[in-house]
């Protein structure tokens, strides 16, 4: 994969559990979820892994799906990440978001806005 041709996109299906209440509220709460995603951002395009995933949900209940595969766990979809984009010959490009669905879950949930259901494919 060529380091400057490459594109990770990633399609979201964010399954957040935080609290939200009113116009002004979802506003405030859409901000923070851009804030976790910009710091994503930042982090995969800097090659930090442990950094990007600290926008997942750290639970062995994570669910990621790509390429046919779904794999389950924080620390397995980490692991993951390690093999497919910073193996060897590997290359992680850049990172970019689009069709995000965010929907409410729970009114608690005291990690803040986290990933907990991920669906990525990637383009060339």
């Amino acid at each position: 994969m060529n380091r400057k041709a490459s594109t990770l996109v990633c399609v979201f299906l964010w399954c957040v559990l935080s609290a939200s209440a009113g116009s002004a509220q979802s506003s405030l709460q859409a901000d923070r979820i851009r804030a976790v995603l910009a710091a994503q951002v930042e982090s995969w395009d800097r090659g930090d892994l442990e950094g990007y995933m600290l926008g997942y949900w750290h639970s062995p209940e994570l669910t990621f799906y790509s390429g046919g595969t779904v794999t389950k766990g924080w620390a397995e979809t980490l692991q993951r990440y390690r093999k497919r984009y910073q193996g060897e010959g590997r290359a992680m490009g850049k990172l970019t978001f689009f069709d995000l669905d965010i929907q409410q879950l729970s009114p608690e949930f005291p990690e803040g806005w986290r990933i907990v259901h991920d669906h990525t494919s990637s383009e060339p």
